[in-house]
């Protein structure tokens, strides 16, 4: 099944860690997992969740500044605590937390009235339900314990209790399609299973009967995702096909007290901007209070990347992937016609910069934003082999605060010499 157009053209989605992790600010569902907190401590944070302040038409507005179109809301993390209404459990926000309030339902509703897809975030794991750690990855050694939340010791399996496991997960997912038949189906958690054991080839027919158009994410072992996810840093190599770059806006997926490590507009631009010319999208997280407010440094920087987009969008929206390493020293991107191409200047420029490997001729050269020309030369070249193009940046003035970017137009579609043979 082909992925949907609309993913390969959204460029930018927000990824919203929200849950009663945000009590204490701690991280997620591992703090009880790696033995920070008790999993009885950790639950106590369900008493503290009151979603006082939340507003999903506030996030919606913030999200569409930022100039995402599409979002991604943890429905339910690896802890199990649902955030919508679910009949499977009585684990949710809706009947575990003085919020009492169904957070997917309104984030669903208030996301689609601006025109943004909606996205959900699933972990096929979890760490809370009894029936969870029952069964051993088929790989795993008799003589490894592993962790007592995710697997049992060798030999007190349970296979029947895994089947009811089994039928649990496919009773929260079937939730989610029925409810809110989101657009991307966002999973998480499929590590500590094998795919046979995740019956993953049932999963994906269960979501292609229900949501044909939906996206699917690749954390679904066995490839049964639509497009390849990358955490944290930008890869050297762009993977083929269709990705996205999920990464945080400080250290923290989630809301953390003490995480002040935020990244600044410039590296948010520069993040996205390499993503992009690599043809992926950036899925960027922010972290809200347990009020449901999102951090004001987090609003600021979704704000700026946002106003950035909005003075450079004939690069981003509509573009495809750049050129390859080694032709231009930064990010790039192409138009969908590919008679112009855009060049992402991080860096102030000494005197000129670059392209190589152009075998168009170059006829404007022009900063967005500012709309400032540029003097070209084309240097260099024989026998079929192209030279090199300079751009010249003659003054610091029209040059952007945290990235310059320049439009080529070109005499026709983009031609790159790549490859030399000698005779």
């Amino acid at each position: 099944m082909a992925i949907q157009p609309w993913f390969g053209e959204a460029k930018l989605g927000i990824f919203i860690h929200y849950g009663i992790y945000a009590v204490s600010g701690i991280p997620e569902s591992w703090a009880f997992f790696n033995g920070q907190i008790s999993h009885e401590d950790y639950m106590l944070q369900l008493d503290g969740f009151t979603a006082a302040k939340f507003d999903a038409d506030a996030w919606a507005e913030l999200f569409e500044a930022a100039g995402a179109r599409y979002a991604v809301l943890t429905s339910k993390h690896h802890d199990g605590v649902a955030l919508y209404d679910t009949a499977a459990n009585d684990l949710s926000t809706v009947k575990a937390t003085p919020a009492r309030r169904d957070i997917v339902t309104e984030y669903v509703d208030a996301i689609r009235r601006r025109g943004l897809k909606a996205g959900l975030y699933f972990s096929h794991l979890d760490w809370s339900h009894p029936d969870y750690a029952s069964i051993r990855p088929a790989g795993m050694p008799a003589e490894e314990r592993g962790n007592p939340y995710a697997v049992p010791a060798a030999g007190e399996e349970d296979p029947a209790a895994w089947e009811r496991f089994l039928a649990f997960h496919r009773a929260q997912l079937t939730e989610i399609m029925d409810r809110f038949a989101p657009d991307l189906l966002w999973f998480d958690g499929d590590w500590e299973r094998d795919p046979e054991q995740w019956r993953m080839d049932e999963v994906r027919a269960l979501i292609e009967a229900k949501l044909p158009a939906a996206v699917i994410n690749g954390r679904m072992r066995g490839g049964f995702g639509d497009y390849s996810t990358p955490e944290q840093g930008v890869p050297i190599v762009p993977p083929d096909g269709p990705w996205e770059l999920c990464v945080t806006i400080n250290e923290s997926w989630g809301y953390q007290h003490n995480d002040h490590a935020y990244k600044s507009v410039r590296q948010l631009v520069r993040l996205f901007a390499e993503t992009i010319g690599g043809g992926g999208n950036l899925l960027l997280d922010v972290g809200p209070r347990e009020d449901g407010t999102i951090p004001e440094e987090q609003v600021e920087r979704l704000r700026e990347l946002g106003d950035w987009i909005r003075r450079h969008e004939p690069a981003i929206y509509g573009s495809t992937r750049g050129l390859p390493l080694g032709a231009f020293y930064g990010a790039s991107t192409v138009s969908a016609d590919r008679r112009k191409l855009y060049l992402f200047v991080f860096d102030r420029p000494n005197d000129y910069v670059v392209v190589r490997g152009l075998q168009n001729k170059v006829l404007s050269a022009t900063m967005l934003g500012s709309g400032v020309t540029l003097r070209t030369q084309r240097q260099g070249g024989h026998a079929g082999l192209p030279g090199w193009e300079y751009l010249y940046v003659d003054s610091d003035t029209a040059l952007d605060r945290d990235c310059t970017v320049i439009e080529l137009e070109l005499d026709g579609e983009l031609e790159l010499f790549e490859h030399y043979t000698r005779d």
